[in-house]
């Protein structure tokens, strides 16, 4: 048995999906631009696949604007915006995806006055502090993600859109970890800007979308041809984009069977590691339900000599798992997110994160072997 159980950095693709990618690789290769028929018919299949991620997401078509994945749309987001408005002022946290922190710190070299919002040790964000740095200083882009990549944290983006409408600020949310596992509502979200990766909900790799607010006028932040009605240069990921709209439609249909089975896995890993290992706790609110995402789970490990080989012994004893952002792995830097949490450097942790593929046995093998790893109390 090999255990996949990194479904965070990304997730395998859904048979459905390919199918519906696959005429798009062999035989409508026509270049969507181009005005001959060839193009016009893999023209209306982007169409197409643009109404159905609006629909899902409840807005217009042309607010939707594929890209080459949740970073490029951040970065879109987050730069366009400032640049754009002229913004002298972003709020964003320590707790952020590298797609966003890093965007911020370039900000700062620009001459933006970049504010993090406080938070506890947890990772629970002081909101009093945002409404209180709004206040302060008006002209805003707001920048939290919906919920955390590494310890599973979900924000309360509509608490955080409601404030930054009060106070006439941009809010962006990175939801690219939430994204085909809850309902987005845009018209009742209250954000002017959200993304989205296909990888991380059983699509294709390479692509994504940036959802944009027609009321906030932004310019490109690639420069080229006038595609995606001229938001974006270069010419379109065709197959990819036929693939992510099909694996947000399954997601979607499906999401209530899902998250059902995922919640029970990551329960059920809860369970497992508690009764067979000494002083383990989990990073984060990974215990606490609807304050934590179902196919998140961060576990705060034991100080051993074990930990600095952790996630290549679990990958010989056949268990893929990651010690956070996998965009940061082989850094050999550590979790910025748990370092801003305080966490002891002495111990270990590992993200696990679930998908619809997993199962029970695969949760109770993956606990047993990281028992055993850390000498588990006897039963």
């Amino acid at each position: 048995m090999r255990v996949y159980l990194d479904n965070a950095a990304t997730t395998p693709l859904d048979k459905e999906v390919f199918d519906a990618m696959t005429p798009y690789m062999l035989e409508h290769f026509g270049n969507p631009s181009s005005i001959h028929s060839h193009g016009r018919e893999v023209r209306s299949a982007i169409e197409k696949a643009r109404r159905t991620v609006a629909n899902l997401l409840n807005t217009s078509p042309a607010e939707i604007f594929f890209t080459s994945g949740g970073t490029e749309a951040d970065n879109t987001a987050i730069l366009s915006t400032v640049r754009t408005l002229g913004l002298t002022h972003a709020i964003s946290t320590r707790l952020e995806h590298h797609a966003v922190l890093h965007t911020m710190e370039l900000l700062e070299k620009e001459g933006v006055l970049v504010s993090y919002l406080r938070h506890d040790e947890r990772g629970n964000l002081d909101l009093e502090h945002l409404e209180a740095l709004l206040v302060s200083q008006p002209q805003t882009l707001v920048s939290v993600m919906h919920a955390n990549n590494e310890i599973g944290n979900l924000n309360n983006v509509e608490e955080i859109g409601r404030i930054c409408k009060a106070h006439n600020a941009i809010f962006h949310s990175d939801t690219v970890q939430t994204m085909g596992h809850y309902n987005h509502d845009l018209q009742a979200l209250g954000a002017n800007f959200i993304v989205g990766s296909a990888h991380k909900f059983h699509g294709p790799k390479g692509v994504g979308f940036l959802y944009a607010d027609a009321g906030v006028k932004i310019q490109p932040l690639i420069q080229g041809g006038a595609q995606e009605r001229n938001m974006r240069g270069g010419t379109e990921n065709v197959y990819g984009i036929i693939g992510l709209a099909k694996a947000l439609e399954i997601a979607c249909r499906d999401m209530e069977e899902h998250q059902r089975h995922i919640q029970g896995l990551k329960d059920r890993m809860i369970y497992k590691l508690k009764e067979q290992m000494e002083d383990i706790s989990f990073n984060g609110m990974s215990e606490y339900g609807d304050k934590s995402l179902y196919t998140v789970l961060n576990v705060s490990l034991p100080a051993s000599d074990i930990n600095e080989m952790l996630l290549f012994s679990l990958d010989i004893n056949k268990i893929s798992v990651s010690g956070g952002s996998a965009c940061s792995s082989g850094a050999n830097t550590g979790s910025h997110v748990l370092r801003a949490l305080g966490c002891d450097p002495e111990r270990g942790s590992v993200r696990f994160s679930f998908s619809k593929y997993n199962t029970p046995e695969e949760i109770d093998f993956a606990a047993e072997t990281l028992a055993k790893m850390y000498k588990k109390m006897p039963v």
